[in-house]
């Protein structure tokens, strides 16, 4: 390999470069973009590890992949009439249970959710024996490139942090999820994207940090209307110094006067400049403001949460699960396999802390004859009774034709059912 000369090298550059051990491109630009930052408007640095700094991006990132993480994902045999929980199937632990041998399915879901929305893409190494996948290995966002061979096949590269060497990975050995994409090939980052607003969220937050360090206590001017000596104005300057510290009473003598230069946080408005940051970055991962603990603007009537928890499933979690399901579907499976299985996230595990929506749910498909009772007792860990494993429907609803007729409700529907009563 012969040695590239680089024009006044960064030292974070040279020292990543020695440190990997690796040959890493110098015109990489998704790989220097992560190090070097994204360009915005504030002058900020902004790359991931700063953009989670922000309190609002923190939140929004834990919301998301942390609530789906804790989602059971199931893998279901379509085959047949009644889809069943494919349990016996390779796919099945390591979707549900353990990925690999260092995470459980919570930890690797929440680390893959979070890739997708800090970086954009999110990449695991399918490792098999046999055919059979034996485990699914998380890789690193940020060390991952793709290329076309010229054959037209796809290539990735793995500049392993761990090992400090590079490796190439087949197409079939690369499970691919990409974010939000305009070419249907590489997702986009919304911290790259978002730089403007995180990068002002960043300046927001250091110039508060600067006000209330300097401007909260009585920095300003003294005036007075004689000359003094030079021991004079530092035994004022010590005293103005010690009330600012400690607090107490300013005494100033010879008609002076103390001007207070500083502003305020409230006088500089940035309480509602990073008011306003925060809805910001909501905005870019679409996360209600309220469930970040920001509801200055949010209702407080239990219908008007209660709706906007229904929106957050609906248009922020459930996009997600479907384009991982599909992933799985698209990376995992052969084609065989395609045709028989799906994954699919459990979005009822969401009322696993909701007993009374819970209850209602249960008491719906129960009378409406869509669950047994001894289907609800599984899903609440309870043992099975004698006699829950029969179907049963409210009975008071008859056709209006029967009315009138003398009958029970019950007599009315076996008539108009057909049943034969035999006793």
């Amino acid at each position: 390999m012969s040695e590239t000369k680089i024009k006044q090298p960064g030292r974070v550059k040279s020292a990543l470069l020695s440190w990997l051990g690796v040959p890493v491109s110098l015109v990489d630009g998704s790989f220097w973009a992560e190090w070097s930052g994204a360009k915005n408007y504030a002058g900020k640095t902004v790359t991931v590890n700063s953009a989670l700094q922000l309190s609002a991006a923190w939140a929004c990132v834990r919301l998301i992949s942390e609530t789906l993480s804790t989602l059971p994902l199931n893998l279901y045999d379509d085959s047949g009439q009644v889809k069943t929980m494919a349990r016996d199937h390779p796919l099945y632990r390591l979707l549900h249970t353990q990925p690999n041998a260092d995470m459980t399915a919570a930890v690797f879901w929440q680390a893959y959710v979070a890739s997708l929305l800090l970086w954009g893409n999110a990449y695991v190494e399918i490792h098999r024996s046999g055919g059979v996948i034996t485990s699914l290995e998380f890789l690193l966002p940020q060390f991952v490139t793709r290329k076309r061979t010229s054959l037209g096949a796809v290539e990735w590269s793995y500049a392993d942090p761990f090992a400090k060497a590079t490796r190439k990975i087949v197409e079939a050995q690369m499970w691919h999820t990409p974010a939000f994409t305009t070419d249907g090939v590489t997702g986009l980052s919304p911290i790259t994207l978002g730089a403007n607003v995180i990068g002002s969220a960043m300046a927001a937050d250091e110039a508060s940090a600067h006000t209330f360090k300097n401007g909260m206590k009585a920095a300003g001017l003294v005036t007075m209307d004689v000359v003094l000596k030079p021991e004079q104005r530092e035994d004022v300057r010590q005293h103005v110094r010690k009330v600012s510290t400690d607090g107490g009473v300013m005494v100033l003598e010879k008609g002076s006067a103390f001007q207070q230069l500083t502003m305020n946080p409230q006088d500089a408005e940035l309480l509602s400049t990073r008011s306003f940051n925060v809805e910001e970055i909501c905005r870019w991962f679409r996360v209600p403001p309220f469930m970040v603990g920001h509801s200055e603007k949010s209702t407080s009537w239990g219908t008007g949460i209660e709706q906007q928890m229904i929106g957050f499933v609906t248009f922020v979690l459930r996009p997600w699960c479907v384009r991982i399901e599909q992933s799985i579907r698209k990376s995992l499976m052969t084609p065989a396999e395609k045709q028989r299985y799906q994954a699919e996230f459990a979005m009822e595990g969401l009322l696993r802390g909701d007993s009374a929506a819970r209850g209602q749910f249960y008491s719906t498909m129960v009378q409406n004859g869509i669950y047994t009772r001894n289907n609800v007792r599984r899903l609440e860990n309870l043992e099975p009774v004698e006699g829950g494993d029969e179907l049963t429907v409210q009975s008071n609803m008859i056709p209006i034709g029967m009315l009138g007729q003398g009958t029970t409700a019950q007599d009315a529907l076996k008539n108009w059912l057909g049943i034969e009563d035999k006793t």
